[in-house]
């Protein structure tokens, strides 16, 4: 086995190296051509998801293999290969293994323990398949790396280490609210339809949204998963063409982004000019003061004078009465002292126009002579500072980003990307179970690399028995030309006993040499045996290309 993987993630790399370095499905498709056709490697399996570029191959040069791998990634990603290599990493059989087996775990995620991985890992190796690039190994390999992976999940806690990239993002949004209390009963736009954007409206319908909009390039693929999540009675789901997203997002309070788009899906321009609809008519209540802020108390206290409408009440400024006695040092124009009520739309109306020069003087001398007065006033402002309204929640999953980055700029907009969420994964906390889960994927390496080595051997020992097997019939068809008068019990007698003693001195050596080459360092026994034996390289090849050929057509299924 010479199993090398080239790649980078989130990682090794920066989001936006990765941004740039994403390959389309059809690029992925002229990869995996392109790397056959390179000399170094055998068969070949790219793994291409939002925060990683994965590309294994079965070489047969290390240093040839890195080179010609990393120079094929640069080509078909568009970024240079000076600048790309900083960022990359290379792994090597057993750790090539290794990486895989932890990938295919959620151990290298952004999210520690997501499951989605799986999926990806399986779609690659399909991808493979079809392409006829996934030989043996790459078979062995990715189809083990799907049964570890389902291994860690059922037999450990990983999964309560993280969650899916989905909902880590909409934790985000909500920005430590309770994310099921957060969504109840927003208006949703799930902007494409594949895996991850379905997971993302299914995610969302367990939340518990009250309308979930899906646009899509295809309107056929976008109606068949609003009709798996459309349950009578349940919210309202919708499926549009992607012509209607620019209508759609002036209702929406959230919208999540994953498309395979080369280009912005929603633009500054866009989200501002669907900011600019309001999303519903602001009501008098929207206008007033924060409870319990200064302005508040102040305007409570006015309208308990009757100095201006009791804005809870919906209580009538009092009028001026001229019963009233005026009040010393207060202003003319009613015999109360207060202005009429042309001068009252001119004056402070609660009334700090009427005070006593001496009280102001009084005022300045708490505030010159005193902290604590000074400090409740910061306080009392710091009641009345609210955090800004979010109009509008973005959750953009693509990579390439789908989102304009300078949507994060615009007032009354949250914005969470693959970015965001590779910056708070970083403080996301281990859960327990990761330790047991390493250990699963340090035993699973061992097995497979074993089961591996002995696999090499095995052309070796099928052509030693081969060789084994014309020798006995070469010396049964000379034993009846010497005795021609045998009869037929009497020559399979004696080709039986032949073959048996054939095959009593071959089989400890045989089984023994499986065992040995299943060690580390074994390999070098069907070296040994082919010089031993003077055995055909050709014939061993030839056997170990019927075997490949085998595994490709019996694997094909199991996926």
């Amino acid at each position: 086995m010479s199993l090398l993987v080239v790649g980078l993630s989130h990682r090794s790399a920066p989001v936006s190296v990765l941004e740039r370095a994403s390959l389309a499905a059809d690029t992925q498709v002229k990869l995996l051509q392109d790397t056959l056709a390179a000399e170094p490697a055998a068969e070949a399996a790219v793994l291409a998801t939002c925060n990683r570029i994965e590309l294994y191959a079965d070489v047969d040069k290390f240093h040839a293999g890195v080179a010609e791998l990393s120079t094929l990634l640069a080509q078909h990603s568009g970024v240079g290969l000076e600048e790309l290599t900083p960022y990359l990493y290379v792994h090597y059989e057993d750790r090539a293994v290794h990486h895989l087996f932890s990938v295919a775990c959620g151990l290298d995620s952004m999210v520690v323990g997501e499951g989605q991985i799986l999926g990806q890992i399986k779609d690659a190796l399909a991808l493979g398949q079809d392409l006829h690039t996934a030989g043996r190994l790459i078979n062995d390999l990715f189809q083990q790396a799907l049964r570890v992976g389902k291994r860690a999940h059922s037999e450990t806690g990983i999964d309560r280490a993280g969650q899916s990239l989905v909902t880590f993002g909409l934790e985000q949004l909500a920005d430590g609210a309770d994310v099921e209390g957060w969504a109840a009963g927003k208006r949703v736009l799930v902007i494409g339809a594949g895996s991850m954007s379905s997971l993302a409206a299914t995610t969302l319908a367990r939340l518990g949204v009250r309308e979930l909009v899906i646009a899509n390039r295809t309107l056929e693929r976008a109606e068949r998963l609003a009709a798996v999540l459309n349950e009578p009675g349940g919210m309202t789901v919708r499926a549009v063409t992607m012509a209607s997203v620019a209508d759609e997002l002036t209702r929406a309070d959230v919208a999540v982004s994953c498309t395979g788009a080369t280009g912005l899906v929603l633009t500054a321009e866009s989200v501002a000019a669907a900011l600019a609809v309001p999303s519903a008519p602001q009501t008098r209540d929207d206008l007033r003061a924060p409870d319990g802020s200064l302005v508040a108390r102040l305007a409570a206290m006015a309208a308990r004078d009757g100095r201006i409408a009791d804005p809870s009440a919906g209580v009538p400024a009092r009028p001026a009465s001229e019963d009233t006695p005026p009040t010393p040092g207060g202003r003319g124009g009613t015999p109360s002292g207060r202005a009429d009520s042309s001068e009252l739309a001119e004056g402070c109306p609660v009334g700090l126009d009427q005070l006593h020069a001496e009280d102001f003087a009084q005022h300045g001398a708490w505030v010159d002579n005193a902290d604590r007065p000074a400090r409740s006033v910061v306080v009392a402002a710091d009641r009345v500072t609210r955090t800004p309204r979010v109009r509008l929640a973005l959750l953009d999953l693509a990579m390439p980003r789908d989102i304009d980055g300078a949507v994060h700029r615009l007032a009354g907009v949250r914005v969470v990307d693959i970015e965001s969420l590779a910056e708070a994964s970083a403080d996301a906390p281990m859960a327990a179970d990761v330790d047991q889960v390493r250990g699963i994927v340090s035993d699973e390496v061992a097995a497979f690399g074993a089961a591996q080595r002995a696999a090499h051997i095995t052309p070796t020992v099928v052509a030693l028995r081969t060789m084994a097997a014309d020798v006995v019939a070469g010396e049964v068809a000379r034993l009846e030309g010497r005795l021609p008068d045998l009869d037929d019990k009497e020559r399979a007698e004696i080709t039986q006993t032949v073959r048996r003693v054939v095959d009593k001195l071959l089989h400890a050596p045989t089984v023994r040499v499986k065992q040995l080459a299943s060690e580390p360092g074994g390999a070098g026994y069907a070296d040994a045996l082919r010089t031993l034996f003077d055995l055909d390289p050709e014939t061993v090849a030839s056997v170990s290309r019927a075997d490949m050929n085998d595994a490709d057509v019996k694997n094909r299924g199991r996926v």
